[in-house]
This record gives structure tokens, C-alpha cells and sequence, in this order.
């Protein structure tokens, strides 16, 4: 599987990563998936404190144990669980940083973790404290590089002009196209890699589109207007491949983009995502219809 720079590090990651939030809690199904995407070549394994209080750590650090050199590690921090797990609150705070970092690092059975991510971020945040205990955590050799992961155009141009960061998580897809007026520009101008997630729209970018239409709609997309959009999109596009290829493909399209997260609760689904990233990239008339049919959109929060 190809590979990809991300952002000005040393890291080279493969064009699919895994993403451990929906491989689960049973560990005999959840190694399994994993042992798959290292079979298709993937070496890019995102997973987050947060996930299952921690177990999804326990399991992808076991699962990775053999092979962890060859692999990229990716974790995030900032969602604090309550001492009862009823939920959790936000904290993005230096001392919570420096000793989430501790414990991610023991669950995952690491000493360094190559991307560690913030899960979040509001610019009413302490920006420059967290920028410390990230500056501060790489100095000392228990993360290679960070990133965060966020949607909102003010957190990220805040990182940008402050911090070394090297990658941007944000959701992506053809159903959600805000990231491409402002984000994707600005990241790929300042040398910053886009990893993306949400890449099939919740199954209603792959062949099975139609039943995963629902009254909520997604996005600013109505029920209705998912219905007329969808299948012109899979008639104009996808009459000889499947749709998850062309919805892959449409995210590595972008230049700003280094590789596509995308979850997997099954070996067998792992393999399709691969099979459709290693298939034909889209070619730039194929864009241009995609773009013609389906919403730009802009985030109009977050300014």
C-alpha cells in the first residue's frame, strides 16, 4: 500500500489507517481486525484514551506488540472520564496532558507514542499551555510528534501560527465538504498533513447508500435531498467499481490529504476499505462531477 508523508515529520504513513474506535471489546475479534490491516499493509493504527475507558489502548498496544516498529501509533487526550464513567469532561490542561500521557503509554505497553493528538479544542482553551505539555512531552521522548483533531477554523489556525503540529484530523467525505473552501487550503500551504475520518458518511457513501438513508438525513443533507443526490453520484461514477472506491478516492484526491481513517467492525471490511485505496485514483473530470453534484458547504461556527 502506498505511502504518504505527514505533514514535515519523518513519518510515512500508509494511505489507509485503521481506525480502532469500532473494533470492539472482544479481544479475539478485535486482534483479528487488526492482523488484517497489517496483512493489507497498513501501518497507520489511530486509537483515543477515551474509547472503551481505555481497554481499545489495552487491545491495539497488545495486538501491535510484535510488530511496533514498523508501525505508526496514533492516540488522543483531552476527554476526561468521570471516577463513575457516566461520561466525561474536557480538559486540555498541562498537568492533566503530561499524566493522561502516562497512562496511555502503559495501556498501550509503549514507550513513545508517534502521533498523540488532542481530541478536541475550543479557543477559549489555553492554547499556548497545551502547545507546552506537547513541546514539552516530545523533548522528553514520550511522543515523536502531535497533531489535533478538530473541525473548527479558529483552534486550528491557532495551532497552526503557535505549535509544531504535523497533522489535523477532521472529517471528510463527499456528503461533507466543508473542510475543502478554508481548511484543506490553509494545511496544505503551511506544510500541514489532513488526516481524515468519516470518509463513508455512516455507510451512505458504499453500495448500500440507499438503506442507509434515514428521516435524520446527515449533515445539511436532507432525507429527501440524499435521495436525489446519491444515486446520480453511483449512475455517473460507479457502474464498474463500488461506491466505497470512489468515496475513498475522492478523499486522497485532495493534496492536503496523507490518509484516510477509516473504521472497520470486520477483517472482511478492512479489506474492501484496502482494496478500494489501492484501486484507480479519480481522474479530474470525475472531481469536477462529484463536485457538481454534491454540496460545498462552509463551517459557519468556530470564526
Amino acid at each position: 500500500m502506498k505511502k504518504r508523508k505527514l505533514g514535515n515529520s519523518e513519518l510515512w504513513v500508509t494511505e489507509l489507517g485503521l481506525g480502532c474506535m469500532s473494533i470492539g471489546t472482544e479481544e479475539k475479534a478485535a486482534r483479528a481486525i487488526i492482523e488484517a490491516a497489517l496483512e493489507e499493509g497498513i501501518n497507520y493504527f489511530d486509537t483515543a484514551d477515551l474509547y472503551d475507558f481505555g481497554e481499545n489502548e489495552k487491545i491495539v498496544g497488545d495486538a501491535l506488540k510484535g510488530v511496533r516498529e514498523k508501525v505508526i501509533l496514533a492516540t488522543k487526550v483531552g476527554n476526561r472520564w468521570k471516577s463513575d464513567k457516566s461520561g466525561w469532561s474536557w480538559d486540555p490542561s498541562k498537568s492533566y496532558i503530561k499524566e493522561a500521557v502516562k497512562q496511555s503509554l502503559k495501556r498501550l505497553g509503549t514507550d513513545y507514542i508517534d502521533l498523540y493528538q488532542l481530541h478536541g479544542g475550543t479557543i477559549e482553551d489555553r492554547i499556548d499551555e497545551t502547545i507546552d505539555a506537547f513541546e514539552e512531552l516530545k523533548s522528553e521522548g514520550f511522543i515523536r510528534y502531535y497533531g489535533i483533531s478538530s473541525i473548527r477554523p479558529n483552534v486550528i489556525r491557532e495551532y497552526v501560527q503557535k505549535s509544531n503540529l504535523i497533522s489535523v484530523m477532521m472529517q471528510y467525505s463527499i456528503l461533507d465538504r466543508r473542510p475543502e473552501e478554508e481548511s484543506l487550503p490553509f494545511l496544505h500551504e503551511h506544510g500541514i498533513s489532513v488526516v481524515t475520518r468519516g470518509p463513508l458518511a455512516k455507510g451512505l457513501l458504499s453500495d448500500k447508500m440507499l438503506e442507509k438513508v434515514s428521516e435524520k438525513g446527515y449533515q445539511d443533507y436532507s432525507e429527501q435531498e440524499l435521495l436525489d443526490v446519491l444515486p446520480p453520484l453511483k449512475d455517473r461514477l460507479a457502474s464498474d467499481r463500488s461506491f466505497s472506491e470512489i468515496a475513498l478516492q475522492y478523499n486522497l484526491a485532495h493534496p492536503a490529504v496523507a490518509s484516510v481513517i477509516a473504521g472497520a467492525s470486520s477483517p472482511e471490511q478492512v479489506r474492501i476499505n484496502a482494496s478500494s485505496v489501492r484501486s484507480q485514483p479519480l481522474t479530474e473530470q470525475e472531481v469536477t462531477i462529484i463536485k457538481g453534484l454534491s454540496k460545498a458547504g462552509i463551517y459557519k461556527e468556530h470564526r
